[in-house]
């Protein structure tokens, strides 16, 4: 099994302003917290126009029985809850650099991450573009290997300024992705680091980096299958 992981030289400096990286963790949290409060008012207004509609209807005025309506909003919110992973599900915070496994509400553990840095290489000699940004959206756990191998792809010996190698096994190196290796897909990766005091920082090419500790536990508790959301 080949797995491919992202390499950066400790004495990187093209990292990305730490204010530009406080913003956008603030609207993320926005967000979220916009979102609680949406299907919180989607409950009570669900429930309201509902019962509305029924009183037209049946030529009653609409009710605004305060019971009734709260009554209405429970049940809503007990369907929403309903449609959440009904195990352990991970919640990856990319400009926070946090990694939270979560059961229902609560948090079982918070790790601390290393995420895309959104930095952009180009090739100059072939014209190819990259941009190390981890993807945001839905996502699941499809591969967990244990001792994976980085297979290192084209763009790690342009950055490098090394020559690509003809031979694939010229590109593996053993231990740069540490003792286990979550899979999510598209190439992506949570694992291990050989650079943990970068942990916390936006500073690696789209896999999600965690500590020794931290990569254990999430890689015993998140079986295949497992749902990761990416924010």
């Amino acid at each position: 099994m080949t797995i491919s992981y992202h390499r950066l030289s400790e004495t990187s400096t093209d990292l990305p302003p730490r204010r530009r990286i406080h913003k956008v963790f603030i609207v993320a949290g926005a967000m979220l917290w916009l979102t609680f409060f949406l299907l919180q008012g989607l409950g009570w207004l669900v429930a309201s126009r509902a019962e509305s509609i029924t009183d037209i209807a049946e030529g009653k005025p609409p009710s605004t029985d305060p019971v009734k309506l709260r009554s209405a909003n429970e049940s809503l919110q007990r369907k929403i809850r309903g449609l959440a992973p009904k195990g352990p599900y991970i919640v990856i915070d990319t400009a926070g650099n946090r990694v939270f496994l979560r059961q229902g509400e609560a948090t079982l553990r918070e790790m601390v991450a290393s995420c895309g840095s959104g930095n952009v290489l180009e090739d100059p000699v072939g014209g190819r573009r990259w941009v190390f940004e981890t993807p945001r959206g839905e996502f699941q756990v499809r591969s967990k290997v244990i001792d994976p191998i980085w297979i290192k792809p084209d763009w790690a010996f342009i950055e490098e300024g090394e020559p690509i190698p003809a031979k694939s096994s010229e590109r593996a190196e053993p231990g740069m992705m540490g003792d286990y290796a979550l899979g999510l897909g598209r190439g992506y990766f949570i694992h291990g680091t050989m650079y943990k005091r970068l942990l916390g920082r936006n500073v690696s090419h789209g896999c999600v980096r965690l500590g020794d500790d931290d990569l254990k536990h999430l890689f015993e508790k998140s079986p295949i299958g497992t749902r990761v959301m990416i924010f």
